[in-house]
């Protein structure tokens, strides 16, 4: 078979079908950890073509590993996978994430398209797609998404818009018939066999949950905006999140978890505007030699912008959401634990 073949059918099978194929061939352990590391509208796209992989032929196996430069020589043909992505999702993720996952790549599976696929789409796209809609709609559409990506969105829209939705996701309440209706005909077939079947939908902890994933300059003035309409909801929402000083809150354990995860870069910006006693949390939670490191580097740097400070808190901070998500570290907030 000429190079110019092998080039075009490689360039014919999908990038998410590729992946999906090449982690069906690792061991459960060894998939688990790549899924860790990817966002989650990637690990449900690649979940749900891993649940389509019936029957996969040795040629394509084999075109799949000559694009990675293996040996095709022991391959076995693949068959259904349902199983093993539950147990390789379990493990990466955690059983409650992972359920919840795992109902929408079997519904999709089955015909199913549902909400889910703005999750699949990029952000610009999805903000496009919803700007112009009433924003008790955009705040039920967001509701239903990933927080990323909930959050992605909100940062394309315009002040006033974005803190009026923010606004209606922490006083949100339920999805009334008519609003329902009218999310249906704004989404088309999008809805066409989605049960909107989470129970955690809407109000305080969602909108904290999105706030966190926002830009401070953002965050704030969304804050401001709900204090102006209610107080005491502004402050059941902060209550609720969880910033980059709570991390004093953590065991020394988690923060040993945590730090196995976080370059030294990031984490020396992070740590310019955090308070000593945050600092010297971390730093004694590392070797004499790599808490000397990090100080020098604290000290011999110059100014910093606040926004590049704020950037790399908020990137630790989602992957200690992350790492509680999938149960490795437990948060907590005031005097409960919540994962």
């Amino acid at each position: 078979m000429s190079n110019a073949t092998n080039d075009t059918q490689r360039q014919e099978m999908s990038g998410i079908r590729r992946a999906a194929l090449m982690l069906l061939m690792l061991e459960e352990e060894s998939a688990a950890e790549v899924f860790k590391h990817f966002p989650p509208n990637m690990i449900q796209k690649i979940s749900k073509e891993m649940t389509k992989l019936n029957d996969v032929s040795h040629a394509e196996i084999k075109r799949v590993l000559e694009a990675f430069h293996q040996d095709l020589s022991n391959t076995p043909a693949l068959d259904k996978y349902d199983d093993y992505v539950r147990s390789v999702l379990t493990k990466a993720l955690g059983a409650d994430r992972a359920n919840t996952l795992i109902e929408d790549v079997l519904e999709h599976k089955v015909g199913g398209v549902g909400i889910d696929a703005l999750n699949l789409m990029d952000v610009p796209e999805v903000a496009e797609m919803i700007k112009d809609e009433h924003p008790q709609i955009i705040a039920t559409i967001l509701i239903h998404l990933d927080r990323a990506q909930a959050a992605g969105v909100l940062e394309l829209f315009e002040e006033r818009l974005r803190n009026d939705v923010v606004l209606r996701i922490a006083s949100f309440t339920g999805v009334q018939p008519a609003a329902l209706q009218e999310l249906t005909e704004v989404l088309g077939g999008m809805l066409d066999g989605q049960s909107l079947k989470r129970s955690k939908m809407g109000g305080v902890r969602t909108a904290a949950e999105i706030l966190n994933l926002l830009s401070t300059g953002q965050e704030d003035t969304a804050l401001e905006n709900i204090r102006a309409y209610n107080d005491e909801l502004a402050q059941k929402i902060i209550d609720e999140m969880f910033l980059f000083e709570n991390l004093l809150d953590l065991d020394d354990r988690s923060i040993q978890v945590l730090l196995r995860q976080v370059e030294t870069s990031s984490l020396v910006v992070a740590l310019k505007g955090a308070p000593n006693e945050l600092v010297d949390k971390f730093l004694r939670n590392m070797s004499q030699r790599a808490g000397q490191i990090i100080r020098e580097e604290m000290e011999t740097r110059g100014p910093i912008r606040v926004s590049q400070v704020e950037t790399e808190q908020k990137a630790i901070l989602q992957i200690v959401r992350r790492l509680a998500d999938s149960g490795e570290i437990v948060l907590s907030s005031g005097d409960d634990a919540y994962v």
